[in-house]
């Protein structure tokens, strides 16, 4: 039960956090669009079982791989996508946290 908690609270605390340190002005907009990288669990309908609560998503599923992270990563560097990287490497840190447990 923790896990879950943790799982999906980091999925929102996180997007926040950054979004009121970092983008103070314009921080809803910020946060809206670090949430909105949520579809990216859409790989997930491509898993058998679809969700599985002891599956580490991270390396599993494709938008989830070690190559998918590293182009979030290089799409930091482009100011018009840095909110969407942001996005999308927050989301890979929360579900990374259930590889650790």
């Amino acid at each position: 039960m923790w896990q879950t908690v943790i799982h999906y609270g980091l999925h929102l605390l996180l997007p926040l956090g950054v979004a009121l340190l970092f983008y103070k002005t314009y921080w809803k907009k910020a946060f809206l669009i670090m949430i909105a990288m949520m579809v990216v669990d859409a790989d997930h309908l491509f898993a058998d079982p679809v969700f599985d609560p002891n599956r580490c998503s991270v390396g599993f599923h494709l938008f989830h791989s070690y190559g998918a992270i590293g182009c979030y990563v290089v799409l930091l560097f482009f100011k018009p996508f840095r909110l969407v990287a942001l996005g999308l490497l927050l989301h890979m840190v929360a579900d990374g946290v259930d590889c650790l447990m």
